[in-house]
């Protein structure tokens, strides 16, 4: 049974930083590659970044110079450090991956960014 479990958001002022993890597991994590995504308020459901098996590391423009993912594969984890936060970074965060042909989420971390 794959799940992925979020932790990590919370309430930050603009400019401030938070660290999201997302533990795997039902899995061979090593072998996997890791998304995030967040929805906003207004409902829509938008990539933020990605991290391959071989750690190589992708990301929205939106978020570029700012984020930063990556991975723990003795942890079975990885991490969205955010730094430089803005009220419109406001979402909820899931992690996913597609593994098996099979598309698994978290059921998400709130992160509020209050200006």
């Amino acid at each position: 049974q794959v799940q992925l479990v979020e932790s990590g958001g919370g309430l930050v002022q603009a400019g401030g930083s938070l660290r999201l993890s997302c533990a795997a597991s039902g899995i061979n994590f090593r072998f996997a590659a890791m998304g995030w995504y967040r929805r906003t308020l207004g409902n829509q459901r938008e990539w933020v970044a990605t991290i391959t098996s071989n750690a190589n590391t992708r990301y929205a423009d939106s978020v570029k110079g700012r984020f930063t993912v990556s991975r723990d594969n003795a942890k079975n984890t990885v991490y969205l450090q955010m730094n430089s936060l803005k009220a419109e970074d406001t979402a909820v965060y899931y992690c996913n991956t597609v593994w098996a042909s099979r598309d698994y989420w978290g059921q998400g971390t709130q992160v509020t960014v209050s200006s």
